[in-house]
């Protein structure tokens, strides 16, 4: 049995553009939490205000439960 987390990474968080370094960041730190990666989707990802959404990624991680 596993347990999921989804992060929601908005272009406005990576400085407007989505860069490999700012990825990789992300999952160096959830590695280290014990995630590990099982997927990665591009979105639209909501944003606080106003209607519509950025363009972001969905990142799904992964461990035993």
């Amino acid at each position: 049995m596993y347990t999921y987390k989804v992060v929601e990474v908005r272009e406005r968080m990576l400085g407007g553009k989505v860069s490999g370094d700012k990825i990789e960041k992300i999952l160096n730190e959830h590695a280290a939490q014990g995630w590990r990666l099982r997927a990665i989707t591009s979105a639209d990802v909501k944003g606080r205000v106003g209607p519509g959404g950025v363009e972001g990624l969905l990142i799904t991680f992964e461990r035993p439960a």
